[in-house]
């Protein structure tokens, strides 16, 4: 059974109107650390690595060799930041920069060393303190957001420290960062709806999402979850994954029929998205019957070689008011098996240890790419810095399901890896601390929930190891169906 919806279902028009936002937990306060990781994610780290428990060992070893991941990095602050031809591209000294600040915060909080958070700290210091703008081509959007969020992380990892500079760098990201990614989900350059691909608002929302949380900003939360539930542009759920065929529980990714590395950074950066909802009470991950889950597997399958079904389709281009053209694509395009990005642990744990659901596809590809590196372990190019990485450490935990604990949110007074109160278990929900199929106790889910969802086929064989090849597996699709219900390169 096919489900058409969005963008590009057979050169369907978009309208440019977005529904208010509804508001997020309201009342509640939100969780620091919360983006990719929470307190929990960290002291799990700190406790696995201490313990040398495999994998974790195996990603701690990757983020230890990093060259980004050393104490001794020094930043090179600019004034004015340029991405895109026609200007003095030096966007290479921010995104490495930013991979040094987000790796030896990780480093910190794992082993507790000083020096590490001292470095992080100073490299986020040094750029709030100089960097006034992102400009250049429109690439600059993709600036904006790409190294937007990917600040915000680091910062948010060492927002407690005694020598951070939070204010001044929450102004940074409002007045540098913030403004260009809203002003794309709100205008898009000045393009026809449907001419930028899916990453385009997908770095953006990112971008507007992790700004929110940082600067405690619940309307930008609001814009950004709302976009992506309802924007116009291709971005958003339903436009990224146009057509759901039930009867094999996969979701076309709408750039499987532009080229490999744009569809695997597209959903990099939707799991991103995910994720940091996820750990302030939003679930994005079951929105609309999961139809990540669906989108996910189904570029999963198809990376790995195997086949999956395509649905011709054609978007419009060109400028409001200048130009137009259309562009169509009828086949999924052609993939290198060998290709990879640091991606896929976040998502598969997501779905088989938090929820507890069958992933065949994102199981096998996870154990691929495993221990996954991050920013400078992905080649040299821009392309390898577009995600932070590390999801073998940082998102790796046991099958459970337990009940929801206390959070114990941002403290102070803990060094890292210390744990205050409550669990510090490997399961772990939204916000913060304790597990389940849904977000603990003070959390509401905007999403679908787990208990919508009844899972049939394999059960995961692949165990969750360092090892980076597959030598047996047993068939077999993940299967969703509602209960109740009849029917069944460079980052741009």
């Amino acid at each position: 059974m096919l489900k058409f919806t969005g963008a590009t279902a057979g050169a369907v028009a978009i309208g440019t109107t977005l529904a208010a936002p509804q508001a997020t937990a309201a009342g509640a306060s939100l969780v620091h650390p919360g983006m990719l990781h929470t307190r929990t994610d960290l002291d799990r780290m700190a406790k696995k690595v201490k313990a040398g428990a495999a994998p974790y060992t195996a990603g701690f070893t990757r983020l230890a060799a990093n060259r980004h991941a050393q104490s001794g990095w020094t930043a090179n602050p600019q004034a004015t930041v340029y991405r895109g031809s026609g200007s003095p591209q030096n966007y290479v000294i921010l995104y490495n920069d930013i991979h040094a600040a987000y790796q030896n915060a990780l480093r910190w909080h794992v082993t507790g060393e000083s020096v590490y958070g001292d470095t992080a700290v100073a490299i986020l210091n040094a750029w709030s303190a100089r960097l006034t703008e992102v400009a250049g081509s429109a690439d600059r959007f993709l600036a904006a957001g790409l190294y937007g969020y990917q600040f915000a992380n680091a910062a948010e990892l060492v927002r407690d420290h005694v020598d951070f500079d939070l204010a001044r760098f929450q102004k940074m990201m409002l007045d540098v960062f913030y403004p260009l990614s809203e002003d794309f989900l709100a205008n898009h350059n000045g393009a026809v709806i449907t001419n930028y691909w899916a990453n385009w608002d997908l770095t953006a929302i990112a971008c507007v999402l992790a700004v929110g949380i940082l600067c405690d900003d619940r309307a930008k939360i609001d814009r950004a979850v709302e976009y992506f539930k309802h924007g116009a542009g291709m971005g958003s759920v339903k436009n990224a994954i146009p057509v759901v065929y039930d009867d094999q529980g996969l979701g076309e990714w709408v750039e499987a029929g532009r080229d490999q590395g744009h569809a695997l950074l597209g959903v990099g950066l939707m799991g991103t998205v995910c994720e940091m909802a996820w750990n302030q009470g939003i679930d994005l991950y079951g929105y609309d019957d999961s139809r990540f889950l669906k989108g996910a597997q189904y570029v999963a399958r198809w990376s790995m070689g195997g086949e999956v079904p395509y649905t011709a389709n054609t978007r419009r281009k060109g400028a409001v008011g200048g130009w137009s053209g259309s562009a169509s694509a009828t086949r999924a395009a052609g993939v290198d098996p060998a290709m990879t990005r640091p991606i896929w642990a976040m998502i598969a744990n997501h779905y088989t240890k938090r929820r507890g659901l069958s992933a065949t596809y994102l199981t096998r590809v996870a154990a691929q790419a495993s221990p996954e590196g991050g920013g400078g372990d992905y080649g040299p190019n821009s392309g390898g810095y577009d995600q932070l990485g590390f999801g073998t450490l940082a998102f790796t935990r046991d099958r459970a399901i337990e009940s929801a604990g206390t959070n114990t949110g941002s403290n102070p007074g803990l060094s890292p890896g210390a744990s205050a109160s409550g669990p510090s278990g490997d399961g772990q929900g939204a916000p913060g601390g304790g597990a389940g199929a849904s977000p603990s106790a003070g959390a509401t889910p905007q999403g679908g929930k787990g208990e919508d969802l009844a899972a049939t086929g394999s059960t995961d064989v692949v165990a969750w190891t360092a090892a980076t090849g597959i030598t047996a597996l047993a068939g077999g699709l993940l299967l969703l169906r509602r209960r109740g219900r009849s029917g069944g390169g460079p980052a741009q």
